[in-house]
């Protein structure tokens, strides 16, 4: 049969033609759903692990006795593996590609994971968090290339954005398993063990879906390529040959550049990386990684003095930043990157400066996190009672009745109301909601811009031929700020007091919007290659 009658047939038909494109569109429209679905399970991942630290670190302190450099050490521990895959995370990510670095992702999370469950000392419980950090940053990284990679123009904010909006659920799901396991015989192995199977239907469903058409083409698999990109675009012929071009001529032309240029002025790239970093820092010195890893002390400091309660607005927080990443994910295509970062800055440093100005009338202080508050009560629960059976070989270590923890709380809220220590500062219960609202609008403003913004920037203003290996680094420098940040949190406080370090923050905020309307270009409705060209001539 004559190759151009078919074109011919449909030509004559236009109504058919029309139909056949359609059905094409749809079928490529769920391919490319699947695949960016499968990357963003890392984002669920790492958000579950994020989530949960808070959490779990209250049972694995009373089991395991751990001091407070004991407790810093855990839950560090995932940080100090995410930067440690970062740094060597590029090559993975150039050479092999992305979806083979999300399948090797997937695994080191559930290998680490298994040993999470196994773990019955403080060594195997660093070991296991550290594998489990290596593997969610290094498919976070790949996660958010491999979508930007395979979606069209006009889709491309909403998918990589999807990312943004599975790590936000995985957030809010870390808070509430970590919470309802709480109170169960060994609840933390579940905590921890649930996040195994999102890794293994990432895993599964992977494996059937082709590398993406940038990553073919730079491994001179220009057939592959056009094969992937057919089924992908819905094999409309003329759409395939014309951005199978703008991908060849993009990467011939920044396929000479190596990883030391990432720190020349050839085609910018200095001053791109250098964007890319500064982004990520201010994404993490506006404070968000604290209120994450500290929610329950910094709830407690503004009049919630329940453990329990405490736990809950957290989960609260999650719920707050699912909600906010919407609009994000449905809008960022039509509204622009650029915009939402400004809006969320605005937003974040006015809920800053009313929460430091709320904090700071109320006079509140944070208490110790590496004591328990039951210990500051000297009430006994069933981890004291274990005193003198804390043998990590021991099974009869996993018999620790935790309700009777939670259940001393109401003891400990009256003695605490007794000593004025409950409801401080007269006692005022507008100034504890006032807070509360405030932290809300900022975890949301953070939510709605810079959470989920930043991956799209990062996405897009890198060259393909070092794309790899510049995120990396610039991911690099977001887990160190993120370990930086966290671990100075409760100094910064000790030093400056609560209400300062939040108009720090605020501070900050204002650098970002500065930094933002200055400095990060405006990627909307246009491709990688129209965003690497203009970008290599300024």
């Amino acid at each position: 049969m004559d190759p151009n009658s078919e074109t011919k047939i449909l030509t004559s038909n236009p109504s058919e033609t029309q139909n056949l494109e359609q059905q094409r569109s749809t079928g490529s429209s769920w391919l490319v759903l699947v695949a960016a679905g499968a990357a963003s399970l890392s984002g669920l991942m790492l958000g579950y692990e994020m989530g949960l630290t808070s959490g779990v670190l209250l049972q694995l302190r009373g089991l395991l006795r751990l001091s407070c450099r004991e407790q810093e050490l855990l839950v560090s521990s995932p940080l100090l593996g995410a930067l440690v895959i970062c740094l060597a995370g590029g090559p993975i990510l150039d050479r092999y590609g992305r979806r083979c670095s999300l399948l090797l992702s997937a695994a080191l999370v559930v290998g680490g994971s298994i040993v999470l469950i196994a773990a019955s000392s403080l060594v195997a419980f660093t070991l296991g968090r550290v594998i489990v950090g290596m593997g969610t940053a290094l498919s976070g990284t790949g996660a958010c290339l491999y979508i930007a990679e395979i979606s069209p123009t006009e889709r491309r904010g909403l998918l990589v954005t999807l990312y943004e909006l599975m790590l936000v659920v995985g957030v809010m799901l870390g808070f509430g398993c970590s919470y309802a396991f709480a109170t169960l015989p060994n609840g933390w192995a579940y905590t921890f063990g649930l996040v195994i199977p999102p890794a293994l239907l990432q895993i599964s469903v992977l494996v059937f879906l082709p590398p993406s058409p940038r990553f073919l083409v730079t491994q001179g698999k220009v057939e592959q390529a056009r094969t992937v990109l057919a089924r992908m675009r819905g094999g409309v012929q003329e759409h395939v040959e014309k951005e199978l071009l703008d991908i060849r001529t993009g990467i011939k032309e920044e396929s000479e550049h190596s990883f030391w240029e990432l720190f020349s002025t050839k085609a910018n790239l200095r001053s791109r990386l250098l964007t890319g970093v500064v982004l990520v820092f201010l994404q993490q010195a506006t404070g968000q990684p604290n209120i994450l890893s500290y929610a329950s002390p910094l709830l407690r400091s503004v009049g919630f003095d329940s453990d329990a309660a405490a736990t809950l607005a957290s989960t609260g927080f999650g719920v707050v930043k699912v909600v906010g990443t919407i609009p994000a994910v449905l809008l960022v295509d039509s509204v622009g990157t650029k915009s939402f970062l400004c809006g969320g800055a605005v937003a974040m440093g006015v809920s800053l400066v009313a929460l430091g100005a709320l904090t700071h009338q109320s006079h509140t202080n944070l208490t110790s996190l590496c004591t328990s508050h039951t210990a500051l009560n000297h009430t006994r629960t069933a981890w004291d009672l274990n005193e003198t059976s804390v043998d990590l070989a021991n099974s009869d270590l996993f018999l620790t009745d935790l309700p009777d923890q939670w259940s001393s709380e109401e003891s400990q809220r009256t003695t605490r109301a007794d000593d004025g220590v409950g409801e401080s500062g007269g006692g005022s219960s507008l100034l504890k909601w006032a807070s509360l609202i405030s932290l809300l609008v900022y975890v949301a403003a953070f939510s709605i811009s810079l959470g989920p913004m930043v991956y799209v920037v990062l996405s897009e203003i890198f060259p393909m031929g070092v794309r790899g290996r510049a995120v990396s680094v610039v991911s690099a420098v977001n887990w160190a700020t993120n370990l930086l940040i966290s671990m100075t949190f409760l100094t910064m406080t000790e030093k400056l007091g609560v209400a300062n370090v939040m108009f720090l923050y605020a501070a900050m905020s204002l650098v970002l919007l500065v930094f933002v309307i200055f400095c990060v270009p405006e990627t909307k409705g246009r491709t990688l290659e129209e965003i690497s060209k203009e970008l290599a001539e300024k």
